[in-house]
């Protein structure tokens, strides 16, 4: 999606879980502990936070500000529970829902990444099942079964928005 629509920024967000393989500080999220996220909290630094898989994420506002102030839309990679608060706080936002093309499929793509345990992967499907029936009052609904068509849909429904 990174680079597919020119004037948009990708927002980078925090999150108290570990680097996985291959992941960069500052470029895939903000690698940050629990008492630093906790700081930042109090600071009312984020946009939306969340718990979600027994880690935190974030977005941090000043990022999104400055990209704005430069005139440029943002993307924020978030689940349904920042998807709410934003909603609340940006009621002017377009939210898009990524869905995965069925349950079997996320199943499977969970399976293959080969991240987490067994209870964790299973109670991230549960979560999965929640976020699924919340799609509705998303403003739209992509289904991600091929990445390119996916991201160019994400792309066409931003240029349409302006």
């Amino acid at each position: 999606m990174r680079g597919l629509v020119p004037g948009v920024a990708y927002s980078v967000s925090a999150t108290t879980r570990s680097a996985r393989a291959g992941e960069r500080d500052g470029v895939d999220y903000r690698f940050v502990s629990d008492a630093r996220f906790r700081e930042l909290i109090d600071q009312d630094a984020f946009l939306e936070w969340a718990d979600v898989f027994g880690h935190r994420y974030g977005t941090p506002a000043d990022a999104v500000a400055a990209a704005m102030a430069g005139g440029r839309d943002v993307i924020l990679e978030i689940d349904v529970q920042g998807a709410a608060q934003i909603r609340r706080h940006a009621p002017g936002a377009i939210l898009i829902f990524l869905a995965p093309p069925s349950r079997e499929e996320l199943e499977r793509r969970l399976r293959g990444r080969r991240t987490e345990p067994e209870a964790d992967l299973e109670r991230r499907l549960a979560d999965a099942d929640r976020e699924m029936e919340a799609s509705a009052w998303f403003d739209h609904v992509v289904v991600n079964d091929d990445v390119e068509r996916a991201a160019r849909e994400v792309a066409d429904i931003i240029w349409v928005s302006h």
